[in-house]
Formats: structure tokens, sequence, C-alpha cells
């Protein structure tokens, strides 16, 4: 096991990258653990700290909130690999926040005040109190997680695509494996956002947003022959669809995306694909952010994610999609 500990050195506000020295190299199938990663804003967010006092540091960090934690350079992985990431490990920090400011989320021009209320958690981290009546279970996740793209640009992790970034998908909680595939030498996978609770959708553009006492990852290279993030729970597989512009245009984007996926990879062929999707699979709004103002110089995508259930699959099929995600050295 490698351990990465947030500093001036291992964090980037808000981006990619692609001049950063590796945080830690790995080898194919070690875990790398995140002890005490940063708040949003380079860890300048802190408990009780009011609107006005937390505003300026959105125009203080204008590449965007997240404190992204890396590289992790993965040893012989290469353009075309994937990376086989499972989230084996994620205690919160005792505290999170949900934030509103304006002209922001769905309704951005609805509120005429800013909003941000502050949350206690429990020692297990399983629970947390919001307003008179109102109380819930956490549900922590990680929601920004990412290669970085070809080239030698700057990512934002506002941003999301093919390599991964702000997938901010609630199922990606301990248990689950991520996909991504590789499109530089070594991966150089980089982490940020972790979130308390999440609903899907994320419509004031905020769920419960903490930082982690410690995250585990176990990393190993496949040789398999995806094109956009899978993510794997037990009982499904999931998928994504982005947008500049509009929810309609990032669902029609995940729904080709499923069906190349698993017409290529499967015996069935596109319009059978089309048909089972109508049937059985969900497409759910994963955010809904929109900006008229702000401090960054980029806006989240309109995002939708595919839940494609597992039991409608037969031994065949399924070994199909799996070697599609885990190639030659499929378990």
């Amino acid at each position: 096991m490698k351990e990465i500990v947030s500093n001036q050195d291992t964090v980037r506000s808000g981006f990619l990258d692609p001049k950063a020295p590796p945080a830690v190299e790995i080898d194919s199938g070690e875990t790398v653990s995140y002890v005490n990663t940063w708040t949003h804003w380079g860890n300048e967010a802190t408990y009780g700290l009011d609107f006005a006092s937390r505003e300026p540091l959105r125009h203080k960090y204008p590449k965007g909130p997240y404190s992204m934690n890396g590289p992790v350079v993965v040893k012989e992985v290469q353009p075309g690999d994937i990376l086989e990431i499972n989230l084996t490990k994620l205690r919160p920090i005792s505290w999170g926040w949900n934030s509103f400011p304006l002209g922001v989320g769905a309704l951005p021009e609805d509120f005429k005040e800013p909003y941000l209320h502050y949350f206690k958690f429990n020692e297990a981290r399983t629970h947390t109190h919001f307003v008179k009546g109102v109380s819930f279970d956490l549900r922590p996740f990680l929601g920004v997680i990412g290669v970085e793209p070809a080239g030698e640009e700057e990512t934002s992790a506002i941003l999301a695509g093919n390599y991964g970034g702000n997938l901010v998908l609630p199922q990606f909680a301990v248990g689950a494996t991520l996909f991504l595939p590789v499109f530089k030498p070594g991966g150089r996978l980089w982490i940020g956002n972790i979130n308390a609770r999440e609903g899907e959708g994320v419509v004031d553009q905020t769920g419960i947003e903490t930082a982690a006492e410690r995250l585990d990852l176990k990393v190993t290279i496949r040789k398999g022959s995806i094109k956009v993030p899978v993510v794997e729970t037990e009982d499904a597989w999931y998928t994504f669809g982005f947008s500049d512009e509009s929810l309609d245009d990032a669902l029609v984007n995940g729904l080709r995306n499923v069906i190349d996926w698993l017409s290529i990879t499967t015996d069935l062929d596109e319009s059978e694909v089309y048909s089972l999707a109508s049937m059985v699979m969900d497409f759910r709004v994963t955010q809904y952010a929109n900006q008229i103002q702000t401090a960054y110089a980029t806006k989240p995508p309109k995002e939708i994610h595919v839940k494609i259930p597992k039991n409608v699959f037969d031994q065949k099929l399924t070994q199909q999609i799996n070697q599609s995600l885990r190639g030659e050295k499929n378990e």
C-alpha cells in the first residue's frame, strides 16, 4: 500500500495538472491510501465560515473548487489500457456543508439570497441531522476521479468526459468499481470532491461537501475495450452521457454510448441493444447544473447515467461484458 497526504505538492485546486510530478508510483494491483484529503478551495473551506467569508474563496480559485490530489502513476499502463479502480474504504471527516451561491443550480434565477448549511456527522459517519424533523443516513462517495486526457493542457476538474472527471455518481461508493480508459503512459490518476451524501441530479449544485480522513483505492491494469467510464456495482453497470448544452443531448449521447459498447463487445446487435435499453435500462439525471453567474472559467456538464441491470444477461453475455472491462485478465 502506498500513502498520499494532501499538501502543496500533491494538491491542485480545480484542475488536473499534466506538469505535476507523480505524487506516488504504484504497481498494478496496489492500493493507494489518501490520508486527510482537503476540503474545497485548497482546504480553506472550514466549519462555520459564513457565506460572506467563503465567497472570496470562489474568486481566489477561478479554476474550480475541488482540491484535486495526485497524480498517481501506474507503472506499465499505456494508452489503450484500462484502469480498474476499486473503492475499498472511505471515511469522511466529521462535518460537511450544502450551499448555493446566487445564479447557479437548476434554478439560477429563483432565489434572491445565497444559502449555506453546515452538518455534523456521528462518530460512525453514518448519520446526520438537517433541520427540525429531518435527518438521514450518509452515503459517502467519491465525486471527481479521472486520468489525464491526451495532450499537455490543464483539464478543469469541473468537466467530465471519457477520461472521467466530474462524474459525481453516488453509486461510486465503497464496494463499487470504476473502469477508466487510459490516454497517457502511467495513466496519471487524480481524485477529489468527497461527498457525504448527494441526490441524483444534485439540483442546487452541491451535495453534502466534505473531505476524507481516509480513502483507499485499489488500482489494477486491465486490457479491456471500453471508450467511456463504466462503474460496476453488485447488481448493475453504469455508464454516462455528457453535454455542454442540454439533458436531451446528454441522454442521446449516453444511449449511443451504451449501444456502441454492448453491440461491439457482445452478441447483441445495435437494434437489440436499443430495444433492451428501452425495456430494462434506467436513464437518470446525474447532475443538472446551470450557471448565469460563475466565478469559474468552466461550468459542469449536463450529465445522465445509464443503469444496466446485470440480472437480464445470461452467463455468456455477462462474460462478454466482463471481457470488455477486464480483457485477458478476466477472473
